[in-house]
């Protein structure tokens, strides 16, 4: 055989180590890419997802990735291919004419039809010159590829249009990375102790909080010392700062001045998850997710089928999920919405009691059930949380009647701390919340 079809050989073998290299770098990349974007996003404050479109959210995950899964890939491997047929053209055409007649070079043009034309000139000259020894064979191969450039040439730059346009989708997917993070989920050499907290003491030292550089202050000079066990209802009118405190314990908003300790140890000196772990909240709107009643209760697998049973025994639900055909098996649809609100309540509050943490939040999670469901969840903290130290933010000021103290915030501050009755004595805000809801 002559040099041109061992070359022949030699091109479709790097094509195919090209395509095969191209399929699994875009397979590991787009990978990679996936692993990157979602783990920026769920490192991002709440500020990102308020200020971000759901949308736009979807549109990273769904048609970005999509083309770097594709789109981008099939570009590249088109244009490669074509690109190596450009090659297999020339080198058949010049290299195979040449063999047989005389060397000639070839000038690149600065456009396709040009390029195209000039390549099809060369071969009908070297076709000509070479008359006297080029079989018929060989011409018509010369010619009928050499016509086939300008088309090939046309199909690279579309197909390097392509990828040039579905690139834009890497950068997409990387602009997340750039965006303002939390703090670290975990601290090394800043653990807390295994059993933190143990007692639940909660100390606020001259506490402040932004929801944003420039913006008013949410929380101002907050200063209380929560003792363990102690009940503590939170009140006042909307916008008052109840919800900022929440958001202050669990850190999903950072201090702008003063600290906040639970057991001595500052929160802002441990990782996220460390804090957010040791921390139960049941929040206003109940929070469940698609999978079993199993998955819902004990999402880490943490306790025995026993322990589940006796969790629902103690918010009244054990009677329903018995009757059902699949019991903890039965399959919650997306947000529980094939429970009734105050069943997805119990099943939180269910899940709070497994979770055994010293410290409870409630954050106005009696709002939206009805009076019996409520009187049935403070029953169940006021028993089965009484070793806790509870945090209540009331929607209905009966439900703190028989806390330890009452804490009545207004624009940021603390206006009163101190028992129900006490208050009632002093004739202050709370009381005239107190008349206003007529329980007095």
């Amino acid at each position: 055989p002559t040099p041109p079809y061992y070359c022949s050989d030699w091109l479709s073998v790097t094509l195919f180590g090209t395509t095969l290299a191209i399929s699994l770098g875009g397979i590991v990349a787009s990978r990679q890419l996936h692993a990157d974007l979602l783990t920026s996003v769920l490192h991002s404050p709440m500020s990102f997802f308020e200020a971000t479109p759901s949308g736009n959210l979807l549109n990273r995950f769904s048609k970005e990735v999509d083309a770097i899964d594709c789109m981008i890939p099939e570009g590249l491997k088109m244009m490669l291919s074509y690109l190596f047929k450009l090659l297999e053209v020339c080198i058949i055409v010049l290299l195979r004419l040449a063999w047989q007649s005389c060397p000639t070079g070839v000038w690149l043009a600065v456009n396709l039809e040009f390029l195209g034309n000039l390549l099809v000139l060369a071969a009908a000259i070297l076709c000509v010159r070479g008359r006297g020894e080029l079989s018929p064979g060989v011409v018509g191969l010369a010619l009928s590829h050499s016509l086939q450039v300008t088309g090939v040439l046309s199909w690279i730059v579309r197909s390097w249009t392509d990828v040039e346009n579905n690139i834009v989708s890497v950068e997409r997917v990387k602009e997340y990375e750039r965006t303002p993070k939390e703090a670290p989920w975990t601290l090394e050499g800043h653990a807390p102790p295994a059993s933190w907290p143990h007692t639940g003491t909660i100390h606020f030292d001259n506490y402040g909080l932004q929801y944003r550089k420039g913006l008013d202050w949410a929380l101002r000079d907050i200063c209380i010392d929560i003792q363990d066990r102690e009940k503590v209802g939170i009140v006042g009118r909307t916008g008052a700062g109840k919800s900022s405190l929440v958001l202050a314990i669990f850190r999903i908003l950072e201090s702008a001045s003063g600290r906040i300790l639970i057991d001595g140890i500052d929160i802002s000196t441990i990782g996220l998850h460390d804090l957010r772990s040791r921390i139960t909240i049941i929040p206003q709107e109940p929070v469940l997710f698609s999978g079993s009643l199993r998955m819902n209760l004990d999402p880490f697998e943490a306790s025995p089928d026993e322990e589940l049973w006796k969790a629902l025994d103690l918010v009244n639900l054990s009677s329903f999920v018995s009757a059902l055909p699949q019991k903890l098996s039965h399959q919650c649809s997306e947000g529980g919405q094939n429970l009734s609100v105050g069943q997805r309540q119990l099943l939180c509050l269910a899940r709070a009691l497994l979770r055994r943490t010293r410290i409870l939040v409630l954050d106005e999670a009696t709002a939206a059930v009805d009076l019996k469901t409520d009187q049935l969840i403070q029953s169940t903290i006021r028993s089965h949380f009484k070793d806790c130290t509870v945090l209540t933010i009331a929607h209905r000021l009966h439900t703190i009647m028989d806390y330890s103290r009452v804490v009545v915030m207004d624009r940021g501050q603390i206006l009163e701390v101190d028992s129900p009755s006490q208050l009632l004595v002093l004739q202050g805000r709370f009381h005239q919340m107190c008349v206003e809801a007529g329980l007095i």
